[in-house]
């Protein structure tokens, strides 16, 4: 049972990671969480916090736009400062440290709801999982990203070449190409001349949290658009206290910039059959309450009601895995709410998660 450290409320969903409930949370009592992302990121050996200093590089690829000292990474752990460069801790932009592997269809993606692939059965998903994140989520679903980085070496995955995953690609029986991770924002470098050398011979898809910057969004989403692919955003939160807690950067900005993201790639698909941008929210007990799918629903409503969102179901993880997986209640309420704002396609998924 958790219990409010400035109200004391007694409650099973409240996390010992963040330590308030959320409505103290919502009133800006963020130290608690902020001791808990400090504390892991120093025990793993990743920057405690974005470098944000006077002197170094500055990394304009996401919104944490961090200025990264001589011989040090930045937040992601996956860029490093050498001699004034900005350089892949593979030693190479043509070099990525990653996992893969063929993922059947129909898959669990994100976006199955409206996947064009859902139906190719005998068919795969190539499916590569990237090191590293520019977020630090308490909550993560694949915490396995953070520990191929640890003490700032490369272990527990493989370097793989441009030239050798787009060999891999080319397999008979690929029909599309997901990056995600971790995140694919600090590797969109490598990603997107990837997609360069693939060309439209595959659908490539992206899961992203929507934080990097615009002109890469665009060129990420161009990639989509003209593979066939789909842009996948994981929103978080809308509350900017909220997202801060679970995520470990700055909630004003990373709001803010998903917002621009979400509003530029669905002016990207408009007039297209199958959509560009699907967005989804993991609705973890007690913190991703209605008041929060309403801000992100509305915001999305706003934009294009005919935006696919779909709801998933929390899976206890890392430093929030003393939480129960989500009440299928609570799940009927969000998607109520969701529905009431006007999208018009609201799906959920995770659904054998639902308590």
């Amino acid at each position: 049972m958790g219990v409010c450290r400035i109200c004391g409320l007694s409650l099973d969903e409240i996390s010992d990671s963040i330590g308030v409930c959320l409505e103290c949370l919502r009133e800006g009592n963020l130290d608690f969480a902020r001791k808990a992302h400090r504390k892991w990121r120093e025990e793993i050996g990743l920057p405690v916090e974005r470098w944000a200093r006077e002197e170094g590089k500055v990394c304009f690829l996401c919104v944490n736009s961090c200025v990264i000292p001589e011989g040090k990474t930045g937040f992601c752990g996956v860029l490093r400062n050498e001699g004034g460069r900005l350089s892949y801790i593979t030693g190479s932009h043509r070099k990525a440290f990653l996992h893969w592997y063929y993922d059947p269809h129909p898959t669990n993606c994100v976006a199955l709801p409206i996947c064009p692939e859902r139906e190719h059965r005998g068919f795969y998903n190539f499916a590569v999982f990237f090191a590293g994140c520019n977020l630090d989520c308490l909550f993560c679903q694949n915490i396995d990203h953070k520990y191929m980085l640890k003490d700032g070496r490369i272990s527990e995955g493989k370097i793989v070449d441009i030239d050798e995953l787009v060999e891999i690609a080319m397999k008979p029986r690929v029909s599309c190409v997901c990056f995600f991770g971790g995140d694919p924002t600090p590797w969109t470098v490598f990603a997107l001349e990837f997609a360069v050398k693939l060309g439209n011979r595959r659908r490539i898809c992206w899961e992203t949290n929507g934080l990097a910057h615009p002109r890469i969004m665009e060129r990420m989403a161009r990639v989509s658009l003209e593979s066939g692919g789909i842009v996948k955003i994981d929103w978080k939160a809308f509350s900017p206290e909220v997202y801060e807690a679970l995520t470990g950067v700055d909630g004003k900005s990373a709001v803010r910039r998903i917002m621009e993201n979400v509003q530029l790639v669905s002016s990207m698909g408009k007039g297209r059959e199958i959509p560009l941008l699907v967005i989804s929210v993991l609705v973890i007990p007690h913190y991703i309450d209605e008041k929060e799918i309403e801000g992100i629903a509305g915001f999305i409503s706003s934009v294009d009601p005919e935006i696919p969102l779909v709801l998933l179901a929390f899976a206890p993880q890392h430093l929030m895995s003393d939480l129960p997986t989500t009440r299928k209640h609570h799940m009927e309420r969000v998607k109520q709410k969701a529905l009431e704002k006007g999208l018009k396609r609201v799906f959920v998924e995770n659904v054998w998660l639902l308590s």
